[in-house]
């Protein structure tokens, strides 16, 4: 397809550009088939703007003509040239920015305005930019990530006696959304595998996510067990979750949904882990909202956050109303859980709720920030993001196809990722010494996850993504993020190594909003960041002193 089919208009002049925390600018306009260009006037650098168009996540359009009457359309739908007439294009972006557009000529307003609905809409994964962008300073390299499952399993020795690694899904026919290889108990075959995976839906059987190298416990993932109205059994399966806890008294499946929900899901089919067939398992219950709810909420918590009538009262009841902090809240406290079980108590644990691609590898990851020091680091967060989400099939391409200001029915959207990273802040900003990576690295993840140059957040499996040649045709976004000219903007120059497990407060008065991501585009957002950004620079002058005196001294 050509991208240019869709662009009848290529740039105008004389635009005028309202941005955040930006004076108004006038100058050219250009839309290109992945970029919407505009160059100031005054050829400011800083005053230029490149905006992807999948950034994008409403347009509204208003025109008015020489009258000042809004909206002159012709009969056939088609804007009446008039001299002197113009339009406004609001622009709502994934990242949360409001960017307008005044252009002079209804025409060419109507014709930027429908390029841009058209080609930030396109949903043919080979067309989208990844596959374009190709900076002078990035190779495309031979291997695509940072860690493979394989590499994985051969750097944690311990996992060798009772674990191995299997390729039971090399070619992706017994789980669409795992990799080629996973980690399983050491005495379950291959055939055992496939049988179990007809018994959970998806074909999600339990795998193995977390060894936890204090204890020897696991935590494992997958998805909810086809029991059924009828209470069906798979031998298989029973036998899988066995070889688990073998040599242990119990484990403990933490199910992220309420009790009422698993008796719900298993008239549809679904179901849960008896208390019969699985003797040695303790079933837990943290109902954790999903899908649509979650998706709501965001757009609640978005317009709280741009609501201007400087009412602190609407304001509080608006962000309580959107509920996302306590989204936050349940997250944590069911991440605190499982990490006690493993921790604490000492026992394997399994968690699932439905289809095990969201609030199990949401509970998964924070579970194992809290527990594992290796995680905290800017390569362990990165590796653990890879192996819990990009590996083991998150759908990113169906929950982050709309942000918050989407006008279109919600179909599979949910802001889980960005959930993550708001209990990841959280932790971060509890713990301010403990995690080796800054609040800039959660800030350029989430705007990534919803508009990148990068190939990383493409599609929804590992399948797709080799199927569509992702992994050969664009770069990696975590191995540009550890190139050594980004990562030091990403460190935390307060690190210090912490061997204990960091155990969150989730009660009410310890978690905050998230303004540095939710309130990023307001004056006060600004400066906190500046305030951020000279304290991180008096701290990497006082180390680099420090190590400059040590080299003297020796």
């Amino acid at each position: 397809m050509e991208f240019s089919e869709h662009i009848k208009t290529a740039n105008v002049e004389d635009v005028e550009l309202r941005q955040p925390l930006q004076p108004p600018s006038r100058g050219t306009l250009c839309i290109t088939g992945h970029h919407l260009l505009f160059s100031d006037r005054e050829a400011d650098t800083s005053r230029h703007l490149l905006l992807l168009l999948r950034n994008i996540d409403a347009i509204e359009k208003s025109v008015e003509n020489l009258l000042g009457y809004p909206g002159f359309l012709s009969k056939a739908g088609h804007s009446e040239r008039m001299t002197g007439s113009s339009g406004t294009i609001t622009i709502k972006c994934k990242d949360l920015r409001v960017l307008q557009f005044d252009i002079p000529g209804m025409e060419q307003c109507l014709n930027i305005a429908h390029s841009i609905e058209t080609l930030s809409c396109l949903d043919n994964v080979s067309e989208m930019y990844p596959f374009f962008y190709r900076p002078t300073e990035l190779r495309l390299q031979y291997h695509w990530g940072l860690l493979a499952p394989e590499q994985h399993y051969n750097q944690t020795k311990e996992l060798h006696k009772r674990w191995r690694l299997s390729s039971v899904n090399q070619d992706y026919s017994v789980c669409s959304s795992y990799p080629p290889a996973v980690i399983v108990p050491k005495s379950i075959s291959d055939e055992t595998l496939k049988k179990a995976a007809k018994f959970r839906q998806g074909g999600r059987f339990p795998v193995l996510c977390y060894y936890h190298r204090k204890n020897g416990m696991v935590i494992m993932r997958s998805s909810q067990p086809l029991v059924g109205a009828n209470r069906k059994r798979c031998k298989e399966d029973e036998l899988l979750l066995q070889a688990v806890i073998d040599g242990s008294d119990k484990g403990y499946i933490i199910d992220t949904r309420s009790s009422q929900q698993v008796q719900q899901a298993r008239m549809t089919g679904g179901g849960f882990e008896s208390k019969s067939c699985y003797s040695g398992w303790k079933r837990l219950h943290k109902q954790m909202e999903r899908g649509k709810a979650l998706q709501e909420s965001l757009i609640k918590l978005v317009e709280a956050c741009g609501d201007e009538s400087q009412n602190m009262d609407r304001w509080l009841s608006k962000l309580e109303n959107s509920k996302w902090l306590s989204h936050v809240q349940t997250a944590l406290s069911t991440a605190g859980l499982l990490a006690e079980c493993v921790e604490r108590d000492g026992h394997s644990a399994l968690v699932h709720g439905y289809e095990g691609t969201d609030c199990s590898l949401l509970i998964s990851t924070l579970a194992q920030l809290i527990m594992d020091p290796s995680c905290r680091t800017l390569e362990g967060f990165l590796s653990l993001l890879e192996r819990e989400w990009i590996q083991a099939g998150h759908p990113f391409q169906q929950r982050c196809a709309h942000s918050a200001y989407s006008h279109t029915r919600l179909q599979q959207e949910s802001p889980v990722f960005l959930l993550l990273l708001d209990c990841v802040w959280q932790l971060w900003r509890q713990f301010p010494l403990a995690l080796g990576f800054s609040e800039a690295l959660l800030l350029r993840l989430a705007t990534e996850v919803y508009a990148s140059d990068y190939g990383t957040f493409l599609c929804n499996s590992d399948q797709e993504r080799c199927a569509l040649g992702v992994k050969d045709a664009t770069h990696c976004l975590f191995q540009a993020l550890l190139k050594p000219t980004e990562r030091e903007v990403y460190l935390n120059p307060l690190y210090e190594l912490n061997q204990l497990a960091i155990w969150p407060s989730v009660h009410p008065q310890s978690l905050q909003l998230w303004r540095g991501f939710f309130l990023r585009w307001t004056q006060q957002a600004r400066h906190l960041e500046e305030v951020q950004q000279e304290i991180r620079n008096m701290v990497n002058e006082w180390v680099r002193v420090t190590q400059s005196d040590a080299t003297t001294i020796q």
